[in-house]
Parts: C-alpha cells; sequence; structure tokens
C-alpha cells in the first residue's frame, strides 16, 4: 500500500462521508460508498492533478448510482422512512458549523428526498461544500450552465418545502431540556404547550420493529401519544441519554442492558418542536452500537399498561 496515497485519503474520509450521507441518508451506505471510493482510488495507476477534487467526485458518482438503486428499495418501504441517524458529522468546518449541521437534520434529509439524484448531488456539493460549478459539471457529466439550473430547481423544492424560522442552538437546547423534562412525567400538557399547533410524530420501525401505523398529527394527539408510552418505557427500566441527532436536539433511548431501543430527533421551528421523529428499526441502529430487541420491550410496555390500569 502506498503510505502517501493512504494518509491523503484519510485525511479527506470525513468530507467524503458527509458528502455520501447527505446524499444517500445512509450511514451503513455511506461508508460503502467511501470505502469503494478508496478501492478505486488505490487502484488508480495515475495520480490526480487534486487528489481532493478526484476522491469527492468518485464518492460523489458512487452515491447517486446507489441512490438510484435505493429508491426503489424506499418505494416498497414498510411504513414511514426515515434517514439513519447521525450522532456526529466526522467533517467539521467551525466557520459553518451551525450551516452544516441543519444541512444534515432529518427535516433537511428528507427534503432531499424529494430530489432526483442528480439534484440532490449536485445541491449538497455547492450549497453545502461550496464547491464551484466547473468542479460540479466534471463530477455529474452536465455543462456547467445545466448545473447552474440544477441548484435552482434544488433550492426551489428546498425552500418551498420548509418555512425557515431560525432559532439558535441554546434555544434549541433549552427547548428540548423542557421537552424531556415533560415527557419523563408524563405531562401531556406541558409537551403540548412546546409543540406546534401542526406538529408531527414519525416513527420509523421498517417493518421490523413496533411502530406507528402512521405519522401522529396535532399537537393534542402528539402530546397525548408521548405523554402516554414514555413514562411507561421509563417504568421498565428504558433510559433516556439526550444527545444532538442529525445535528438538532434528540436523545437515545436504551434498554435496562443499555442497548439502544430508538433514536429521537427534534425539529426545531420558531421555538416549537414541529416534529418528533424515532428511528426504532433495528436495522438502522447498528452503527450506533448494540441494538435492543423491541418486541420485547413492547410487551414488558403492554405489561405495565394492563398493570396500571
Amino acid at each position: 500500500m502506498d503510505v502517501d496515497k493512504a494518509e491523503e485519503f484519510e485525511e479527506l474520509r470525513p468530507l467524503l462521508f458527509s458528502i455520501a450521507y447527505r446524499i444517500l441518508g445512509s450511514v451503513g451506505e455511506a461508508e460503502d460508498a467511501v470505502q469503494e471510493t478508496w478501492l478505486r482510488f488505490d487502484g488508480s495507476s495515475t495520480l490526480p492533478t487534486s487528489t481532493k477534487a478526484f476522491l469527492s467526485a468518485t464518492v460523489t458518482r458512487i452515491s447517486i448510482d446507489v441512490l438510484r438503486s435505493a429508491r426503489v428499495r424506499r418505494e416498497e418501504y414498510v411504513g414511514p422512512w426515515l434517514p439513519e441517524p447521525l450522532l456526529s458529522d466526522p467533517y467539521q468546518d467551525p466557520a459553518r458549523s451551525a450551516e452544516l449541521a441543519d444541512s444534515v437534520s432529518m427535516a433537511a434529509l428528507l427534503l432531499l428526498e424529494r430530489l432526483s439524484p442528480l439534484e440532490r448531488a449536485v445541491f449538497v456539493l455547492r450549497e453545502v461544500f461550496g464547491f464551484g460549478f466547473d468542479e460540479i459539471a466534471d463530477t455529474v457529466g452536465r455543462s456547467e450552465p445545466a448545473c447552474r439550473q440544477l441548484v435552482v430547481r434544488a433550492r426551489r423544492h428546498m425552500r418551498e418545502g420548509r418555512p425557515r424560522f431560525e432559532a439558535d442552538r441554546q434555544e434549541r437546547r433549552e427547548l428540548a431540556t423542557r421537552f424531556f423534562d415533560a415527557l419523563k412525567g408524563g405531562d401531556v400538557g406541558g409537551l403540548r404547550d412546546l409543540l406546534t399547533g401542526d406538529a408531527q410524530l414519525v416513527g420509523d420501525g421498517g417493518g421490523k420493529a413496533p411502530q406507528l401505523g402512521k405519522a401522529v398529527m396535532g399537537a393534542d394527539n402528539v402530546a397525548r401519544v408521548l405523554g402516554t408510552v414514555f413514562p411507561l418505557l421509563l417504568r421498565i427500566d428504558v433510559t433516556m441519554e439526550p444527545r444532538e441527532v442529525n445535528g438538532q436536539p434528540g436523545a437515545i433511548f436504551r434498554d435496562r442492558d443499555g442497548r439502544i431501543l430508538h433514536t429521537m430527533a427534534l425539529d426545531v421551528l420558531d421555538a416549537r418542536i414541529q416534529a418528533v421523529r424515532v428511528v426504532i428499526n433495528p436495522d438502522k441502529l447498528g452503527h450506533i452500537g448494540p441494538v435492543a430487541d423491541a418486541w420485547a420491550i413492547d410487551r414488558e410496555v403492554k405489561r405495565a399498561r394492563r398493570r396500571a390500569n
């Protein structure tokens, strides 16, 4: 192995993963795309003029191909589909940390799902990572004017999908603290006060774990479901660990043995919580750590509810 080549690649690995994850919304698929990028780089007999440009272009092309095939699987997915939760983005840029965090949020990734694979890739390269249109054109095999049009269309879709009400990170953290305190106490009224009127609760079990049949809509309904279920979880020794999930306030829930039951991410909009997104599909949690038996937890919760009644 060429040591210098490997060192160059490892320096750029955080950027490559971050590009691939934003295009794919999957930790596992992004890691595979990065690994395939390394194999192509290592197998190349010629050195590129710019290693960063070469590797970024390669991981983007691989990710576009993967996304095109993944879309068929997602159309057949059981229940709502959510991105795989990401606890920390390996690519850091202190000058743009808030922007990078917003671009990896569940809300942003779900909006990106509305774009074509090509639009998504071009948008990520330009709007998130600031690549020049000449680099993007070489990457996706389109002219610079065509890439500019792709970005314009993508921006429009993103704007139409989500109104922007800015809340600073400290406000988000304080709101999340109040939310989780109300959640632990089963305070339905307190939860309702923290939600937007059109708040939604979405769970992703993928048919492999207990899940909501469809999204729960409206502050009253969301508060009632959360305020009823989560105190029962705590009663059977499920613990809640506040963590940033996809750059936003959230938490990891673990069973009594410390295994991961699910993650929860909060979408904060205008000083209220607009969406609560729960990923419980075990296939999407294994990269975080050992995964709990969600079906066994569900049975315990039902027994706890019967005893409470």
